[in-house]
Parts: C-alpha cells; structure tokens; sequence
C-alpha cells in the first residue's frame, strides 16, 4: 500500500509540476528532479547510491534498460531522482553530504564523483575549506541545480532531467535521444551551447519510464492522474479529521524495513541524511501516528511566523508557540540546510516514545523543513537556573527533573534498538512541563549506534563544557558522552551556574563547571565547602547531605575515563534512592550500597 501511495503521489508530481513556472526567485521546490549521471569505468550502482542516498532498488525503477541491481553499462546514463528544493529561496537545486576521500578535490569531487553534475567552482563555493586543504573523511555539501520546467516555454513537461553534455553531443543528438523537440530544449535552456560538449542542461524526462507509467498513453495517464489525485485528496482529508494531535503514550510508530524505495513519508527526502546512518536493511519511514501539516497551515497558526510568536532559538532554527486544531504546539523552523539534523530528529522522534521525551506531533516539508512538538508550559531547565522571573526550584524539585531527564536518556540508551546518543545534553534542552516533570528536547544530534557497540568515530558536535575528553580531543563516542553531558546539567542544578564560568577578575579566565567542583570535591571535607557552590537563590532551604550525594554523582558522571562512567541505568537507580524520604542513604556508606557499587564501576 505504501509503494502504491508513493507511486500514485509521483504520477500526480508528474501533472502538477506542468503549471510550475521556472523564475530567478522560488518560494518551494517542486519535489522531484532527475539526475542524469555518466557512468564511468570502475563504478558501479552501489557506488551511485552512496552518493545520492537513494537505494539501489529506487534507482532501478527510474531505468527500466537495467536489467537487474547487479548490472551497469560503462559509457552509459543512469537517471538517479533526487528532490528538487528552493534554496534560500534563490534558485532550484539540492544539497548532498558528501564524504572526502583520500586526496580529494573539488575539481575531482564535481568531476569524477559527480560525474559534472556540479562544478569544482559550485562545490568550493558552499565549503569553507580551501581547495588545496580539503580534510580526508569528513562531510562536504555538493550542490545539484535543477530546474521544475517553464510554463511560458511549454506547458507538456514537468520533470526534468539535469543533464551533464558530453564531448561530441549536440542539440540534435540530445533531442533525438530524449524524445523532445529542439527548439524546446533550446527555449529551456536559453544561452546554452549544446556543442561545448561540457555544461549542464535542463532536459525534460520525457520518455522516462516510471513503474506504471511504462505503455500508457498521454491521454489516459492524464485521467488516471485525475483520478488518483482525487482519490488521494479525499483519503488524506478523511485521515486529518480522524488523527488528533494529541496522541496517547499507547499509539506506536511503524517502521518499513527491507529493500524499498529509500523514501520517507512520500515527500523524496533522502534517507541517506539521517544522522549516523541506519541498520542494515532499514529503508523508509511511515509516520502513520503523525499529522503532515501544510506550510500554510502553520503560517496562519502562527501569524506567518511572526516575532511575537517566537518563543525559543537554537543552532538549527527559531521555535515559534502556535494552536493547532484546537491544541498547544511549538513549530520548529528549519532551512533546507538542516536536512541532516531534521531528518535525525525526526527518525528519533518516530521511533522511540517516552514519558520524558518530547513528542512529536507532526512535520511539515514544504519551502522549509518544520518539526511540530507537544507545547513544553515552562520553557527549559537553564531558564529556570538562571532567569530571574519567577521563584527559583526548589530542592526537592530539581532532584525530581535530574529523575525524569535521566529516565528519558535511559530509554534512549538500553531500551531500543538501535541505541541512541543524544549527543548535546545540557539544561537548555531539557524541558519542564507544568508539573515541573523534564523532559528530553532536541535530537537534531543524534547519534545511532548497533547493538553491542561501545564507540564510533564521528565529526565534533555539541557544546562546549558539556563535552567529555574523549570526545573533545580524539571524536570518540559512546553513550558515556550522554552521561558525562548529565554529570554536568547535575553540577548546574546545584549552582545554576553556567557549564563554562568566567572569572570575575580583570583578566577574565574561563573554567568548567567541572572543574569547580572537582576542586572541592577533592578536599578532606568537601561537606564543609559545598555549600560555596550551591545556587544563593535556594539561601538555606536545602538539606546539605542530599547536595553532596547529587555532587558525588556528578563527579562519578564526569570521570575522566569513559569506563568508569556509570551507566544511565545506574544513574536513576541512585537518583531514585536520593528522591525517595523512606530511603537512609547515607555518605559515609556510599560506596558500600551495592547500586552505588555498581554506579560507580560504570556497570
């Protein structure tokens, strides 16, 4: 059912995309653009669905002259579909990820990897590094052009081709093998030189053979897509009125696993941008517990994002309050830049649900990449640390929030397959409900390990302070990065300090949290010194022995080495024991309780 639906939206791509007008400026892309690319001596289908993110069974179906996965001609095209998107709402194209390999440059990335799809002058353009100083294994953008056609040229085509011209190729040679007349590649391509033999041409695909499109005739495909528009128009209405946008804890999210297209939810977003990768075998989302909103939809709940409903800004975009059908929600607006974080977002957010992680509600593609939450009442933990409206937490209910954030990274860490690593935990992500219960915000980072799997190499992310040695210095890894971004959110809830705290005097010298209370820590009696530290707005309301215990589990958080760590397991077993009024865990026995033992082994 899901192949059909993806196959019936892209026939009705096919007859929408008719009436889109190409222009210097765009407010949206047009969803699906091919790319033509020459196959050179030595690669082969698993190479060019590495590149573009799309399986090798998707690609297949774009090219009904490939006989089999296992096939490729040298010397020959391959179309490969991609989304065309509007950038910074500019000009059609889109942004792969690519990762350098040994010796790279952007003349060979364009050229040879891209077989001149782009430019070595386009790639460098959207890097930032220097084309003799590009770094082996890390990830690039390379910037595909498309085009959505022009109606004042022709209103018989919609999906186009971006098409690389070859030495010995001419306008007559390229019309003879697309099927189109010349003067209307001619009148697409306005300017362009089709016997340079090099440059890049729009071409329409229309003698592209597509699934069920393969032997019908314009007319009729003309009234199945008619049909089927109708038919999708009508299901999708029945669906939005029965979907509230509250869901229950109860309600799951499915998976679509195997060898399908390699699409998510019908909209040609490359799964090749989740974060971390994914399991074998692992192809596509369904989001059957989400609501896919319109872009106009959320501008109207939002007043076309205006200032006045914004109520929140991070490294990947502005958080906006709105109403939706009736309910509380927060839109995160993201640009097409962000694919990579919104797409590792939204497979978290998909898969996993927990009383103390944000849900999500819905998502939104069109013109830029919107996220829609559960609406959080007050605002996140540093807020509240550091804010000076409102009456400070008290005690009891900053041990409570430690509780709930630790569960929710739990979760994430041992109950679900793969593990999660959030990768940026710290007190602005963490989210206090009006019952004053946290919860886990913010999985544009996420990491994906297997099952089993203790460290992975991977680009530097994060904030800084919140970022353990291992990870800071050499890249590395594992859910024990979680714990020691924890250790410090614990260090924060008894200071309200800052993870990185300047020094007051004229020459201003910047320390972790850590650090600070290492050093008292440290000393033969830390109880005595504690108190230097604890936040001034809690005055005297605040049990001492309870603060050096919290510390104590800061400090196992926040070891050195990653082994040593306590496992988030442990974690909440400890907090669980400070929480509770029934239960004498005493300081001097810290060590000697066996949950503790455990907790401070890294078990």
């Amino acid at each position: 059912m899901i192949v059909l639906l993806r196959k019936v939206e892209l026939l009705f791509y096919v007859l929408f995309f008719l009436c889109i007008r190409a222009e210097s400026t765009c407010r949206k892309g047009c969803g699906l653009a091919i790319a033509s690319y020459y196959v050179w001596e030595g690669t082969n289908l698993t190479y060019i669905s590495s590149i573009f993110g799309q399986s090798i069974d998707r690609i297949v179906q774009y090219n009904p002259n490939i006989p089999n996965s296992d096939s490729i001609q040298f010397d020959s095209r391959v179309n490969v579909p991609f989304s065309c998107d509007c950038l910074n709402g500019e000009f059609f194209g889109h942004n792969f990820n690519y990762t350098t390999q040994n010796d790279d440059t952007y003349q060979k990335i364009a050229q040879t990897a891209f077989a001149n799809l782009t430019t070595p002058e386009w790639v460098q353009k959207v890097n930032n590094y220097e084309s003799t100083k590009i770094p082996d294994y890390v990830s690039i953008n390379v910037t595909v052009n498309c085009s959505c056609g022009g109606a004042s040229v022709s209103k018989a085509y919609g999906l186009f081709a971006t098409y690389p011209l070859r030495e010995n190729e001419t306008l007559s040679s390229v019309a003879n093998g697309s099927g189109v007349p010349a003067q209307l590649l001619q009148g697409y391509n306005p300017g362009s030189n089709f016997s340079l033999g090099s440059g890049i041409v729009f071409v329409p695909a229309k003698g592209l053979s597509i699934g069920a499109i393969v032997g019908i005739s314009v007319a009729a495909v003309a009234f199945a897509l008619f049909i089927a528009f109708c038919a999708l128009v009508i299901s999708r209405r029945k669906k939005a009125k029965e979907i509230s946008v509250v869901r229950t804890p109860t309600e799951e999210y499915s998976i679509q696993t195997g060898t399908g297209s390699g699409t998510i939810f019908n909209k040609n977003i490359e799964v090749a941008g989740l974060a971390g990768g994914a399991s074998p075998g692992f192809t596509g989302i369904t989001v059957d517990k989400s609501v896919e909103f319109s872009y106009e939809e959320l501008a109207r709940a939002t007043d076309n994002f205006n200032i006045v409903h914004k109520i929140g800004q991070g490294g990947f975009g502005i958080v906006y309050y709105a109403e939706l059908r009736g309910e509380k929600a927060a839109i995160k607006k993201m640009d097409m830049q962000a694919s990579k974080e919104f797409l590792a977002e939204l497979k978290v957010l998909t898969r996993v649900h927990h009383l103390n992680l944000v849900r999500l509600i819905g998502y939104c593609v069109e013109g830029c990449l919107f996220l829609v939450y559960e609406f959080i009442e007050n605002g996140n933990l540093s807020q509240h640390l550091r804010g000076s409206a409102g009456e400070p937490l008290s005690w009891s209910t900053r041990v409570q929030i430690a509780l709930d954030s630790a569960r929710g990274l739990e979760y994430i860490h041992e109950h679900t397959v793969p593990v999660y690593i959030h990768r940026d935990i710290k007190s602005a992500n963490i989210l206090i409900d009006k019952n004053y219960h946290g919860k886990v915000a913010d999985f544009g980072l996420t990491k994906l390990t297997e099952v089993g799997s203790t460290s992975l190499l991977t680009r530097l992310v994060g904030t800084f302070g919140y970022m353990p040695p291992e990870y800071a210095q050499y890249g590395d890894v594992s859910p024990k990065v979680d714990v020691y971004a924890f250790g410090v959110v614990l260090y924060e809830l008894i200071s309200a300090k800052e993870a990185i705290v300047k020094g007051d005097g004229p020459i201003s010298e910047s320390r972790g949290l850590v650090y600070l209370f290492e050093d008292v820590l440290n000393k033969p009696e830390p109880k005595d010194s504690i108190p230097t530290l604890v936040d001034p707005r809690l005055k005297d309301n605040y049990p001492i022995d309870s603060v050096c215990k919290m510390a104590q589990l800061a400090k196992a958080c926040t070891h050195e080495n990653p082994q040593l760590r306590p496992s988030m397991r442990s974690i909440v077993v400890a907090l669980m024991t400070l929480s509770s009024s029934t239960e004498d865990w005493d300081v001097g026995s810290f060590y000697e309780n066996q949950a503790l033992v455990n907790l401070m082994s890294g078990r």
